[in-house]
């Protein structure tokens, strides 16, 4: 059965879809139209998007004309009708925006029924049919990485380490990577990104987002760098109301969309973070090059082993790296008793980033510290990700065939000099 949602503030408009319809379709709550595609599913209880949307742009179409935008580009596989009198004079902007059909406000149901078929069999033309996973369905595009950024204590860097490497790799394809922020009490990505979203956490583990990824990533949040985000939890309040169950299908979901999942988790081991540990393929632990640190990290790779949760697909990040601190490389390997695989030393720059809610690798910074957060993405994507090293040395390779070297250039201008000067 076709499924047909009305948005509209006209209740003689709601009357005549109604018998359209038979009575088949959800209308909302009489009002405006939604200013987003979160907002319209937010006012839905329903497992599967609509075939059909009926917008009635009232005596502004410019909304739901930004509305329709949205749907086109997020949900493709839905059909746009806009209710509108300014049929003719808006009619190539509907277009572009998607629109499939304009709908007279006073149209008669004789004229409204045979749209809303046109509508439903261009929406069902277009549906592939999802697999299902526990029951929601998800995309058939495959598995993300889901990447996991771990420590047993707080104030080791890791919210920065997550930010940066989700911005790197956000750089490898357009829509390519999410981050998501578990820290289900305190978490600040929001902060680090300088983001004000409109949903959080809570919003994408409960109700229809929960249900279809195409729902789900209207519940996202848009960084300017590309980079999709879910935000942590506007109070530890809301925070209580996620469980474990919760997060693992929701990096599931994810992983069925985006290239890379990223998960900024909270300090410890706890529920939510083991949840998200026992989705990632891949774990990225960090510590600060400190005693506490140190022995705090080798305390959570004995327990990880203990549980058999310690992947063979794991990188060690060690933050603050400073030789003037009393403490060696070699002491911190001694340690932990594994392999560190990234260094990150102590920049002045990250405090003032984070303040300014600009990750490094956003703002094109050159120090030792943005140089390491390269080096941790390239492990990730290391053929792609502007920065590495494979990169640098390509574009040095093309650089060198159609430009001459630099030092003979200095040199033929320093004898242009002189021979001047002594005529």
């Amino acid at each position: 059965m076709s499924l047909i949602v009305l948005a509209t503030a006209s209740a003689d408009l709601d009357s005549r879809i109604q018998r359209a319809t038979g009575g088949h379709y959800v209308p909302l709550p009489l009002g405006p139209v939604p200013a987003s595609p979160a907002a319209l599913f937010a006012q839905l209880d329903m497992d599967v998007l609509p075939d059909v949307i009926v917008l009635d742009s009232g005596r502004d179409a410019t909304l739901a004309l930004e509305l329709a935008t949205q749907f086109d580009q997020q949900c493709p596989g839905v059909s746009v009708i806009l209710v509108s009198d300014l049929g003719p004079e808006i009619g190539l902007e509907a277009m572009r925006a998607g629109v499939r059909d304009i709908l007279d406000p006073e149209a008669d149901v004789s004229v409204i029924r045979p749209v809303l078929e046109r509508a439903v069999d261009a929406a069902q033309a277009r549906a592939v049919e999802p697999e299902k996973v526990d029951g929601t369905a998800v995309s058939s595009s495959g598995a993300g990485r889901v990447i996991s950024v771990v420590s047993p204590k707080g104030g080791v860097g890791k919210t920065t380490v997550a930010t940066n490497l989700a911005v790197g790799l956000a750089r490898t394809g357009r829509h390519s990577t999410v981050l998501v922020d578990l820290d289900v009490q305190f978490g600040d990505v929001a902060t680090a990104l300088n983001l004000t979203p409109d949903y959080y956490l809570p919003d994408t583990v409960h109700g229809p987002a929960s249900r279809d990824t195409m729902v789900l990533k209207t519940f996202l949040t848009l960084h300017e760098t590309g980079l999709y985000v879910i935000c942590g939890p506007k109070s530890p309040a809301e925070g209580d109301s996620i469980t474990a169950q919760q997060v693992g299908h929701l990096l599931q979901m994810l992983a069925s969309e985006f290239q890379y999942v990223v998960v900024d988790t909270a300090p410890g081991l706890s529920e939510h973070v083991l949840a998200a540990m026992d989705a990632s393929s891949d774990l990225v632990l960090v510590t600060s090059m400190d005693v506490p640190g140190l022995r705090g990290m080798r305390k959570e790779l004995d327990a990880l082993t203990e549980l058999g949760m310690l992947k063979d697909s794991r990188c060690v990040v060690l933050n603050f790296t400073d030789p003037r601190d009393g403490l060696s490389i070699a002491d911190a390997r001694a340690t932990i008793g594994i392999d560190i695989d990234v260094l990150l030393p102590r920049s002045r720059a990250t405090p003032r980033s984070a303040n300014q809610g600009v990750p490094l690798l956003q703002s094109g910074l050159r120090d030792p510290m943005t140089k390491g957060l390269r080096g941790l993405v390239g492990r990730f994507a290391p053929t792609t990700e502007k920065g590495t090293r494979p990169a640098r040395v390509k574009v040095a390779r093309n650089l060198s065939q159609t430009v001459p070297d630099p030092k003979p250039r200095r040199a033929a201008s320093r004898w242009y000099r002189i021979r001047n000067t002594a005529a």
